[in-house]
C-alpha cells in the first residue's frame, strides 16, 4: 500500500487552508484557466506516468496509472493498487496482498482528492511565479513553479508544466528535501468518459478471498 498512500499524499500537498498574497499575477491567470478548464468537465478520465528519481536523476521507478472522476467520487489505479472512493468511503486496494482498507473520507476542506490537483491547488498553501514557456515533446508548456510556505512538507518546489493550448495540467513535478524527485504527467485527458457510479465502489465479490482491514 506504500506506493498508493504516497501518490495520495503527493495529491493531499496541494491542499491546505490559507491562500497567500505575494503571487505572480501571470501564474494566477495560467491555473485559474486551467482550473475552470477542468470544471467544465463531467467525467473526466486520466491516464498518467508516475516516475520517481534519485538526487543524481537516476530512474527508480516509473510506473502507468488512471484515474477516473466523477463529482466528488474517483478511482486510481496504479500497478496493483486501486483507490476508489464513492465521496464518502474510501478503499485502498493492494493486489499483491489481496487486502482492502477502508476508510471514510474527510468531507472537510483538507479532504485528498484527485480532483484538487486539476482546480484550487494552487491557491492553498503556495506561494507561485511563472518560469516562462518552453516546448516538451513538441508541445508549447508553460511552467509555474510553486513553494510550499509550509516548511514541515516533505519537498520544498513543485513544478507544474501547463499545455498552453488546451489548458490541462501536463505535468507535475516534487523535488523533495531528501533529494529525490516525484513526478506525474498526464498523458491523455478525456473530459466525459463513459464511466457509472459503480465504478468508484469496491465490489467485494470481485475481488475472492479479499482481507478487509475497516478503519472506519
Amino acid at each position: 500500500m506504500k506506493k498508493m498512500y504516497a501518490f495520495v499524499l503527493l495529491l493531499a500537498s496541494f491542499v491546505s487552508v490559507q491562500a497567500q498574497t505575494k503571487n505572480d499575477p501571470e501564474a494566477k491567470k495560467v491555473l485559474d484557466a486551467v482550473s475552470a478548464k477542468f470544471r467544465t468537465f463531467k467525467s473526466p478520465s486520466a491516464t498518467f506516468t508516475y516516475q520517481v528519481e534519485n538526487a543524481q536523476g537516476k530512474v527508480l521507478s516509473s510506473k502507468k496509472g488512471q484515474v477516473n472522476m466523477k463529482g466528488n467520487k474517483y478511482k486510481v489505479t496504479m500497478g496493483g493498487l486501486e483507490i476508489f472512493s464513492d465521496g464518502r468511503t474510501s478503499w485502498n486496494f493492494d493486489k499483491g496482498a489481496n487486502e482492502v482498507t477502508v476508510s471514510g473520507v474527510d468531507l472537510g476542506s483538507s479532504a485528498m482528492t484527485p480532483q484538487k490537483l486539476f482546480t484550487n491547488f494552487y491557491d492553498r498553501d503556495f506561494l507561485y511565479k511563472m518560469n516562462g514557456e518552453k516546448k516538451v515533446a513538441g508541445k508549447a508548456v508553460q511552467e509555474v513553479e510553486l513553494t510550499p510556505t509550509d516548511k514541515s512538507k516533505p519537498f520544498h518546489k513543485v513544478y507544474v508544466l501547463v499545455d498552453k493550448a488546451n489548458k490541462t495540467i501536463y505535468s507535475a513535478r516534487f523535488l523533495e528535501k531528501s533529494g529525490n524527485r516525484y513526478s506525474y504527467t498526464i498523458n491523455s485527458l478525456a473530459p466525459n468518459a463513459a464511466v457509472t457510479d459503480a465504478a468508484f465502489v469496491f465490489d467485494k465479490k470481485k475481488y475472492p478471498g479479499v482481507e478487509v482491514v475497516d478503519l472506519r
